[in-house]
């Protein structure tokens, strides 16, 4: 009797240790959530007109952190930085065609880390800027509901428009108008459409025996802003209302400015240096508004798959923008700047072993997010990496990695620390040629460039000094 006792005692002992062995090997699986040109105009980031209760949702469950900014305010660069874990400079990543295989082929980008960690690996969407840059880091198939289409079939392309105007616009012109209202369903657009296939597929790898990392990224807010028909409803254009800085900062160097051309590439936008009526700029806002609400539905079906298929509790979730947006703001529309709008961007981060409903305030760059994830899922980071590894933030969200955060577009710099925004132009000589400096305390909305008053002088240099560690 004692010997059988001994051997139960021995058995539940060892079937014990080998749970608690295989808790410890068990990987987390990653879905990562990339949001083209999401500026942080949500109600987490205490936002009260835009309609996002499902990123609000994911917030209250992880960590909203309020200063994270691109790198580079350009889909192709940012998602290049921060896929490859690598910094943007003179040479490398400085344009929308800049590819990880042309400017850093060695680099082992995130998903090909992930990858060789023995995770299945897949993308939907719009990850890389260009879909066939790094293809050898999926072990599934880069997906994106544009495959298959052929240009007479689809004149539209990625534009992904409905409306049968917009379409013959595309097929004797470039471009349709800059939004489309379709009284359609939320799944005949492309977002509802990736929704329903990054549903498929976690259905389909929880099943299996490997953890999975699965990027989404989803289409809108970017141009052309085309919704269905309810989320334009809920922003009567009568309740929009314009930037209260529509207007030119005061002391604005030339170089600041730009024509937003990707914006007047549109059939309904006025061309070259016409200005934005009040009318149009309202129209614009609200379809922004529209497609932000969309983009957070098809965000919430793919987060609520997790919880039913029970696998939320093993699954890390990151939500970013690749940069951010101007609506208007010192009459600039789109991205390519370095105002605070373009590159200031939305950042959630959600662990399992993490406690949520935090806030921080820590400055961050999506640099960071590569080196965050290796440490979220117990792996050691490559040797390569440029960014700093966010886990101490989440585990105390006043602490802080970084002191400034850098923020590249053409060949102008800018440095960030919570007091001041910082930006220098410089020239084929590597001289400057304009700069700015924004007093955060007073002006977080950056509508008076100081840069060159003499009361400015001690910050300049301090900022300047910031800005050169990284320039160099």
């Amino acid at each position: 009797m004692k010997k059988e006792l001994l051997t139960a005692s021995l058995l539940a002992s060892s079937l014990l240790m080998a749970e608690q062995s295989f808790a410890q090997e068990q990987k987390k699986n990653v879905l990562f959530i990339v949001v083209d040109d999401l500026r942080p105009l949500l109600g987490c980031y205490g936002n009260t007109v835009v309609k996002t209760p499902n990123i609000d949702k994911l917030a209250s469950q992880g960590t909203v952190f309020t200063n994270a900014f691109a790198n580079y305010p350009v889909s192709g660069p940012s998602r290049a930085s921060f896929l490859s874990g690598l910094r943007p400079n003179n040479t490398r990543f400085t344009s929308n065609e800049t590819s990880v295989e042309s400017d850093a082929n060695d680099a082992i980008v995130l998903p090909q880390f992930f990858k060789q960690n023995g995770y299945i690996t897949a993308g939907l969407g719009k990850v890389f800027h260009h879909p066939k840059d790094k293809v050898e880091s999926w072990t599934d198939k880069h997906w994106h509901p544009t495959m298959g289409q052929t240009k007479a079939e689809h004149p539209d392309g990625w534009r992904d428009y409905l409306l049968e105007e917009n379409i013959e616009l595309c097929r004797t012109e470039q471009t349709g108008n800059s939004y489309e209202v379709a009284n359609v369903s939320d799944y005949d657009y492309f977002d509802g459409i990736l929704a329903k296939k990054a549903i498929e597929k976690m259905t389909n790898y929880a099943k299996q025996d490997k953890p999975f990392f699965l990027t989404v990224g989803f289409v809108k807010p970017h141009l052309p802003f085309n919704a269905p028909k309810k989320y334009f409803d809920m922003y009567p254009l009568e309740n929009i209302k314009m930037p209260d800085n529509f207007y030119q900062p005061k002391n604005v160097p030339s170089q600041a400015m730009h024509n937003w051309y990707e914006l007047r590439a549109y059939k309904d936008i006025p061309k070259k240096q016409d200005p934005m009526s009040e009318e149009k700029a309202k129209e614009l806002i609200r379809a922004y508004y529209a497609c932000v609400s969309y983009a957070d539905a098809m965000v919430g079906e793919v987060l609520n798959t997790l919880e039913t298929l029970k696998i939320a509790d093993n699954t890390v979730v990151v939500l970013i923008g690749d940069h951010g947006w101007n609506l208007g703001e010192h009459t600039l529309w789109v991205k390519h700047s370095n105002f605070n709008n373009a590159l200031n961007t939305t950042c959630i981060v959600k662990s399992p072993d993490v406690k949520g409903g935090q806030v921080s305030n820590s400055l961050v760059e999506l640099l960071d997010i590569y080196p965050t994830l290796c440490d979220l899922t117990n792996q050691k980071q490559p040797s390569h990496l440029e960014g700093k590894s966010l886990l101490p933030i989440l585990q105390k969200p006043e602490f802080e990695v970084r002191q400034s955060a850098c923020s590249k577009m053409d060949n102008g710099w800018s440095v960030k620390t919570h007091d001041y925004r910082y930006t220098e132009w410089y020239n084929e000589k590597g001289e400057v040629e304009g700069r700015m400096l924004y007093n955060h305390k007073t002006d977080k909305a950056e509508n008076e460039n100081i840069a060159e008053y003499e009361s400015s002088k001690e910050i300049v240099q301090k900022m300047k000094k910031l800005l050169a560690e990284y320039v160099k």
